[in-house]
């Protein structure tokens, strides 16, 4: 609740000091008011419907999908904020001297549309800052309830203090109220950084650094007052991992040493420049050398899997995954005596699942074949011994004495797992069957045979030893992965961003400098010294 008061408080005094000060300016040159309501009304409609639109847009997406448009959502906030307090912290004090000219400018063009434009960006700049960083707090918030209600408190009082400066009955130091409030919203907006972390690592994007550092439940149980000040208003979680500590320490330094380090401390703008483009340049080259060289761990498996009988047998044979034709996967099978089978893995029979956190893909084949050494002519007590010692349903002694005809047949189910290319597992299961005819059976009866000597063609599997390998291996390698995209691809990402942010500052802190020269050095004023 605080969290949203003040959020809504500051934000939304900012939009009512832009409208109470254009608006006394108006009365007090005598014109209409009503040019500058339309685009304050109009902004207002606008700033809600942003607000709706990324709230059902972000509980129509998926969960992955929910937690990346979190994760964005935190971070566009939290650079709102930081530009927000930034500004506001140098322009604070001159803010009614540059709308009141602005509402000159609009007045000296005599356009009702110039004017309603100008309340209509000033105050939808702050209502799209309010609806993104309230949508990003009430993400994290403990209790939506709450923080709604400090959305609006902090809302009516920002609209009664605005209304206090048009009438003149409120005065308050704009300087030292929005750099106190600054100083909050810098930690709050921290806070966000671990929750848009946290979000990026379950949306799948971020999966290093993700260590719990400490337990602090300890400080912040449940239900307590602590709870809600450090995990509900500044954003800190009882499980911190190392990457979101690091992002809120980095962020809190960086922003508090850009606008609080004294002035008498800071460099020229001469100086700043050049430190500035200066460590803009061993950005992007720290981006440009990560990206080229940061080794890439390569995996490490055997080429063939190892067979057994079951798992307890001896090793009887070794199996292969292979490319095949037209793009099918083909599990190679190479038993004792020479025997060697080749079973196309069509798409048609494939789905992937997760396994340990490994995306695997599974699956199933079938194939017919005869048992060797099959006996052509059965017995009746051979088809009983066949049948668990019992006359197979459809026979009877008396009728149908034997000897009969025998068809034998082998239904071999195949279950293959893969994994990135890499064999993981393979099981072999057969079911035998034999089809009996003659001896006065007017039609063929089929039997499922329970026999106790499988035949080897059929009955393997991949070793359970080789699977838990692989799996470690690939798991180990998927880590790696992590680390490497995280070093290779991300982090330089960030740090051309941030080199190009550096140089777009320093070139505007020479632009200023040249301003000034040129201001100071002109002819104008070199006259006035004379």
């Amino acid at each position: 609740m605080l969290a949203t008061f003040v959020i809504a408080l500051r934000e939304g005094l900012e939009a009512a000091l832009i409208v109470s000060i254009i608006a006394a300016f108006l009365r007090k040159n005598g014109k209409s008011l009503s040019a500058m309501w339309v685009g304050v009304f109009l902004a207002v409609v606008l700033s809600i419907i942003v607000g709706v639109a990324l709230e059902m847009t972000e509980r129509a997406l998926p969960q992955a999908s929910q937690e990346s448009m979190e994760a964005v959502i935190g971070l566009v906030a939290v650079f709102f904020v930081t530009g927000m307090v930034m500004w506001m912290n140098t322009h604070a004090k001159d803010i009614k001297k540059e709308l009141e000219t602005g509402a000159a400018q609009a007045i000296s063009q005599s356009s009702a549309f110039a004017l309603a434009s100008m309340a209509f960006l000033a105050v939808l700049k702050e209502g799209f800052e309010t609806s993104v960083f309230l949508l990003a707090t009430f993400s994290v918030a403990q209790s939506a309830v709450w923080a709604a209600v400090g959305a609006v408190v902090g809302l009516l009082m920002a609209v009664i203090i605005g209304w206090g400066f048009y009438v003149g009955g409120i005065r308050i130091n704009l300087a030292r109220f929005f750099r106190y409030t600054g100083m909050f919203l810098i930690l709050v907006a921290a806070g966000l950084i671990i929750s848009s972390l946290r979000s990026a690592h379950e949306a799948g994007w971020l999966n290093i650094g993700q260590d719990r550092i400490a337990n602090l439940m300890w400080l912040v149980p449940p239900g307590t007052v602590q709870s809600a000040l450090i995990s509900g208003v500044l954003g800190v979680p009882t499980d911190p991992r190392q990457i979101e500590m690091a992002g809120w320490l980095l962020y809190i330094i960086l922003v508090a040493v850009l606008i609080y380090w004294p002035a008498r401390l800071r460099p020229s703008p001469k100086v700043a420049a050049r430190a500035l483009f200066t460590s803009a340049a061993i950005l992007a080259m720290a981006a440009v050398a990560l990206f080229s060289f940061y080794p890439q761990t390569p995996l490490n498996i055997p080429e063939f899997a190892p067979l057994v009988g079951n798992a307890e047998q001896p090793v009887i044979g070794r199996a292969s995954l292979l490319s095949g034709d037209n793009t099918v996967p083909e599990l190679r099978v190479e038993l004792p005596a020479g025997k060697s089978l080749k079973i196309a893995l069509h798409n048609s029979d494939s789905h992937g699942n997760p396994e340990q956190g490994i995306r695997v893909q599974h699956w199933m084949a079938h194939f017919n074949t005869v048992p060797e050494g099959a006996s052509p002519v059965l017995t009746l007590d051979q088809v009983m011994a066949l049948n668990g010692n019992r006359i197979p349903i459809g026979l009877s002694p008396s009728q149908h004495p034997g000897p009969y005809e025998a068809k034998w047949s082998i239904n071999c189910s195949v279950s293959t797992t893969a994994a990135q290319g890499t064999l993981l597992s393979s099981t072999a299961q057969a079911e035998t069957f034999v089809t009996l005819s003659g001896s006065g059976l007017q039609s063929p009866r089929t039997i499922s045979v329970r026999s106790s000597a499988p035949d080897a063609l059929c009955h393997w599997q991949v070793a359970d030893a080789y699977q838990n390998k692989v799996l470690s291996q690939l798991k180990a390698q998927q880590q790696s992965f992590e680390t490497y995209r995280f070093w290779a691809h991300h982090l330089p990402v960030f740090l051309a961003l941030l080199a190009i942010i550096l140089l777009f500052v320093a070139k505007q802190k020479i632009t200023r400098q040249k301003s000034m020269s040129h201001k100071s050095y002109s002819p104008t004023t070199l006259q006035d010294n004379k």
